[in-house]
Parts: structure tokens; sequence; C-alpha cells
């Protein structure tokens, strides 16, 4: 890789400057894309962008920037994208600076010598050439001393083409599609791709992709796609599915891997009231500490789905006494550490975590009474 150290005025880095949702951001003449695939969307926020400009007006020097340069002479940046965003959007009135004699100042509220002095601030600028892979392998270099990349938007780079293109339209942008529609049901943030990656792991397990590293397996076979809107109706459909399964949210309902109960019942037919009055009547049993759980154990009846209240030591010390330390099952002597509880009559039959219902048993037996 040829990598050459130089200086770029700031009014040569804003020339051309814009900022267009489908055709991305450019400057330098239009030269320069401001934010290739594998970029994440812009996260300073006020104060961070400010400090940017605040160390430009001092005249102090700002960390050094990395483009890289393709053999058409256009650039592609590396690293510094939050930066060269900050000074853009100064330039273009897009928010203030405050000063505390002054008050709040934009870019054309500057005296003359100020403006002067913020267009002639030369940037520290590493232009480096090579191949994608080399690029890609610096990028992630020197992307440690700043904000990680998500894993995420690692892929996105790797498997740049109109299918993430598409995909990122509609999952990884700020009031995406994706985001209007199943905000209350998924974690994360869109612009940092969860959304994106929480589906495409969704998508690739529907698509029977076992392998280590699933997700990246599902973008190589559908990389050079023209969209990705067999992606989109497979979201759809889940999110549509879960709406109409479960019409009273619950805080509970956030995060779950909908995905995966969609593949698994999405074919089934309910009684979506009985099933509302089941949930409404497990969410109120204290014996449930898991309540998230009791979404899949309404749809599979399997009691590993949830997690029920343990017994304390003071309880499981009193069933030892009790017992002399015989294990109920097996009738051998065991020490406490080597025992566990269990309740003697089972949650489903309306057993309760109470010391009257503790029961102790060896490891053994216990494992082999939960298999039942």
């Amino acid at each position: 890789m040829k990598i050459e150290l130089k200086s770029i005025p700031i009014r040569d880095l804003i020339n051309g400057y814009s900022n267009d949702p489908d055709s991305g951001v450019r400057a330098y003449g239009g030269k320069l894309d401001v934010r290739p695939p594998y970029q994440r969307e812009f996260r300073y926020d006020e104060q961070q962008k400010r400090a940017v400009i605040e160390t430009i007006m001092k005249g102090f020097p700002l960390n050094i920037m990395y483009w890289s340069e393709d053999a058409d002479g256009t650039f592609e940046m590396i690293d510094g994208q939050q930066r060269t965003l900050s000074i853009c959007e100064f330039y273009t009135h897009d928010f203030n600076i405050v000063d505390k004699d002054r008050g709040v100042l934009f870019f054309n509220t500057l005296t003359d010598e100020e403006k002067k002095a913020f267009l002639d601030y030369e940037l520290t600028i590493y232009f480096c050439s090579g191949t994608d892979k080399e690029k890609l392998d610096w990028f992630r270099v020197i992307n440690i001393a700043g904000e990680k990349l998500m894993d995420q938007e690692l892929r996105n780079a790797v498997y740049v083409g109109p299918f993430v293109t598409d995909a990122r339209r509609h999952f990884s942008k700020n009031g995406c599609p994706a985001y209007k529609m199943g905000s209350d049901y998924m974690n994360g943030k869109t612009e940092e791709q969860a959304y994106l990656e929480t589906v495409l792991r969704w998508a690739a397990r529907h698509d029977g992709i076992h392998e280590e590293k699933p997700i990246d397996k599902y973008m190589a076979i559908h990389q050079f796609e023209p969209n990705a809107n067999k992606l989109w109706a497979y979201y759809m459909q889940i999110i549509t599915w879960v709406r109409s399964t479960f019409p009273h949210y619950r805080k509970e309902m956030k995060g779950l891997d909908w995905g995966a109960l969609f593949d698994e019942f999405g074919e089934n037919v309910y009684d979506v009231n009985a099933l509302e009055k089941q949930i409404h009547d497990l969410m109120e049993d204290d014996e449930i500490m898991k309540k998230s759980g009791i979404y899949r154990y309404v749809l599979s009846g399997d009691l590993r789905d949830l997690s029920f209240r343990t017994f304390d030591k003071k309880q499981k010390r009193e069933a030892y006494e009790r017992q002399k330390g015989i294990c109920v099952y097996c009738g051998k002597h065991f020490e406490l550490e080597e025992m566990e509880a269990d309740h003697i009559t089972p949650w489903k039959d309306g057993g309760t975590t109470v010391a009257e219902n503790c029961q102790m048993l060896c490891r053994n037996c216990n494992r082999i009474k939960g298999g039942k």
C-alpha cells in the first residue's frame, strides 16, 4: 500500500459539499466520498461537533485523517468522517458554536478574519492507495483508536453491492421503514446497524444457513442481487404476525427472537383472546421471574421456556436438615453442596416457592427428574 501525507485547506474540503439521502455525502469538489459503505452513520452529538470547530477556531491541530485514492482520481474517507461532517455542517449553518462573550455563532456571523482563518485552516491527511482488502484491513487497525466499528458495519464493507445499499435504506437509517414498523419489538439503534444485523441473522436461519458465520454467508449469497426486497418482505411478515398474534403490547416483547418464533409457530392458528388471557395471568404470577419467556411458553407449552423463583439458602438448609441429608429419590446421603432444591409440588400443579414445598435432591436425581 502506498501512503502519502498531505495538507488540505478547509476551503478545498468544503468545495462541492453535498449530503443527499440517495447519492450519499460528497466533498472536495465532489471527488471525495465521505461515507463509503463501510462507514457508520453520523454519530457526533452537538458538543462533539462544537469541539471540532472550536479546535479549528483556536488554531489547534485536529487528528490526522485518512483518505484512500482510487485509480480514477476519486477518494474515499477511511477515517475522519465525523470531523469532516462537523466542518461542512458548520459552514452550511446546520449548527452553531457558543462563545461565552458573544453568544451563539454561526459561520456567517463570524468576522471576516475568523472566516478566512477557518477556511485557510489546513487539515493533515494521509492519502493511501492499494487493494480493497488492504484498505479495509487498514481501516480496522486505525479505527481501534476511535469509535470501534460494529461487526455489521464491517460486513457492509466486505459485501458491498446493491443488496447492502438497499438493505441499509430499509434498516439502517434514522426513522427508516424498519424502525417505524417494528421499533417496539427490536433492540439497538438502526444507525449502528442493529436492526439490519438482527434481521440478517433471522433470514440466514430461516434459509437453513447454520455455519459459523451465518450472516456473512447470507450476505455473500445475496451480495449482487439488485435489491433487498425479499429480506424486507420477510421482516414485514414477522412484525405483522407479532402484532396480530399479540395485539396487547408489553415492554417484555422488546428484543425477543421474533424471527425464531415466527419460523416455528407462524403457521399455527391461535385464539388471540385466549393467548392474551394466559399471558395476563402469567404476568401476574410471582413465581415466574423472567417475564419475557412467557411469549414462547404460551406458544410452545414447554416449561423450560420459563424461569421460576428459586429457593433461598435458608429454605435449602431447612429442607436439608429435615431430610438429614438424605436424597428423597435415591435414599443416599450427600453434603448440602452436593444437592439441589426442588419443588415437591411442581408449579404447573399449583406449587409455589415456599419452605414447605422444598425438597433436596442429589444433582443426578434432580437432573433425571427435570428431564422427565
